[in-house]
């Protein structure tokens, strides 16, 4: 191997040290801050898109991303004046993924087995 490859245990292990980190960060978010706050939705964000794209597991990335969203939602009368563009532009982000996602993965099974026309 050359310098700065990596094995795939490696790799395995990083992906697992970083799921470890998003999750315990995201625990301490949930207690500690409001729904709308942006380093919550930030975090909620950034760990959606790591279970979509490094865990391919689009199912739990829907899942967090739409229950971020939807406390936020909820919380809507908790958002201040001073957070209120950033909360708003990520609540956007998980949305917009949230779509694109949701359209990707019926895409997905509508198109399995069919052959091109």
């Amino acid at each position: 191997m050359g310098a700065g490859s990596t094995s795939l245990e490696e790799e395995e292990a990083t992906v697992a040290n970083s799921q470890q980190a998003y999750q315990e960060a995201f625990e301490i978010s949930k207690k500690e801050m409001q729904p709308t706050h942006p380093i919550r939705l930030g975090l909620a964000l950034n760990f959606s898109v790591f279970y979509y794209e490094i865990l391919n597991s689009p199912e739990k990335a829907c899942n967090l991303a739409k229950t971020a969203f939807d406390e936020a939602i909820a919380e809507l009368d908790t958002l201040n004046e001073e957070s209120y563009k950033d909360s708003t532009l990520i609540m956007q982000l998980l949305r917009d993924n949230l779509t694109l996602w949701t359209s990707e993965n019926q895409g997905d099974e509508g198109d399995a087995g069919e052959g091109e026309n």
